[in-house]
């Protein structure tokens, strides 16, 4: 039995130099998350400020994502480099090699609602399409209601609104200007 007592001295001595190798690297790490956080925080708020001034009105959508983009870049950046700090950088190394294959499994399964998105963006800041003009798009004639990141709201002569996908408005539509009557000549404010 004097085993078990040296196997226990062992086992707790390991134990004690263990947890006096992982408090340094605790510290830092939560060192580390305090000034990423005031960092992240920051930067974000910077960027939101900038944006605002840029997209405003019916564009406040497409700097809410350019927003949302980055703070996920961001703290997703944080979180590996925490692993890192942590002495896990091997973890850190896999978790973003995996997050990078199901982030392209995703973006694949998402590719039509990125490709509205996309094509919201542009309509949203495509000069020649905006809220209460008249348009005609996939066959459908009428004036703009909505401008939206995935969809297009028409509003039709015959009072039905239409819903349209981004990614089938954004290719071809024609932005329906009236005529103006001809000058004939009859002004009466002569």
């Amino acid at each position: 039995m004097p085993a078990l007592p040296s196997l226990l001295t062992r086992s707790f001595t390991n134990f004690v130099e263990g947890l006096a190798v992982a408090i340094p690297r605790l510290l830092s790490g939560l060192v580390f998350l305090a000034l990423a956080y005031a960092t992240v925080r920051v930067v974000l708020a910077v960027l939101r400020s900038s944006i605002n001034r840029v997209y405003v009105g019916d564009r406040e959508l497409v700097g809410d994502l350019i927003v949302t983009l980055v703070a996920i870049f961001l703290w997703f950046g944080v979180a590996l480099t925490f692993l890192k700090v942590l002495g896990m950088g091997d973890i850190a190394a896999s978790l973003g090699t995996a997050v990078g294959f199901i982030a392209l499994g995703v973006s694949y399964a998402l590719s039509e609602m990125i490709e509205d998105t996309v094509a919201g963006v542009y309509l949203l800041r495509d000069p020649d399409f905006n809220v209460g003009y008249r348009v005609e798009a996939k066959g459908v004639t009428g004036t703009v209601a909505a401008i939206e990141l995935r969809k297009t709201r028409i509003d039709t002569d015959a009072g039905d609104r239409v819903v349209l996908a981004n990614r089938e408005i954004e290719p071809r539509w024609t932005h329906d200007v009236p005529e103006e009557a001809p000058d004939d000549g009859s002004s009466t404010a002569d």
